[in-house]
């Protein structure tokens, strides 16, 4: 029997590493498939287009990179304001790590693509949102049980989180412009700040 394919696999993995650095209009399905090491025929028998790679790329992120991440930092075993924290702490050593390996920071990739390409292709903007989503969801939670313990003052929780993560991907924008980590550096407390707990209570 014959070894298994990963082409699939790997046009993956290039289109989503090619995206997040440069930008989706920039990335060529020839450079993808030259990345992968796969041949333009074989684009083909897996995806109709780069949209539809691109959609796949996001979802095959979040399932076996992102949600696993994103269940640890926001595991019932953590305080709910030690959750939120370790998000934000991810943030700065992700970009951190990424800058001292490429000299440059990248910001985050679903919200890059989709503030790119989302009035655009309605497929695109769909994942790009279903994404963001998932994660003002794990805010949501970890908010709602802050305030049940008295860490965090009442208030719509969803609200909350929406505005948190507002926070947090203007923070990582705002460090891929400027390349820079300081906007990220002072998330923690500017996260904390805005939900009233003093940054300690978080550690």
């Amino acid at each position: 029997m014959g070894r298994k394919s990963d082409a699939k696999e790997r046009l993956l993995e290039a289109a989503g590493d090619l995206i997040w650095e440069n930008s989706y209009g920039m990335v060529t399905i020839d450079a993808i498939c030259e990345k992968a090491g796969v041949k333009k025929g074989s684009f083909y028998y897996f995806f109709e287009s780069k949209a539809d790679l691109a959609v796949a790329a996001l979802e095959e992120d979040w399932q076996k990179e992102m949600k696993p991440k994103f269940d640890a930092m926001f595991s019932a075993s953590n305080p709910p304001l030690e959750r939120i924290r370790l998000m934000m702490q991810s943030s700065y050593d992700c970009q951190k790590q990424m800058l001292e390996e490429n000299g440059q920071i990248l910001g985050c990739p679903c919200f890059s693509l989709g503030s790119e390409i989302c009035t655009q292709n309605e497929p695109i903007r769909a994942k790009v949102q279903e994404t963001l989503c998932r994660m003002v969801r794990y805010l949501e939670s970890a908010i709602r049980d802050a305030q049940a313990d008295g860490s965090v003052g009442p208030g719509d929780p969803l609200i909350k989180a929406k505005a948190v993560y507002t926070l947090y991907e203007g923070s990582l924008t705002e460090a891929r412009i400027h390349n820079s980590l300081e906007s990220l550096r002072i998330l923690p407390e500017m996260v904390m700040g805005y939900l009233g707990a003093p940054i300690a209570q978080a550690s």
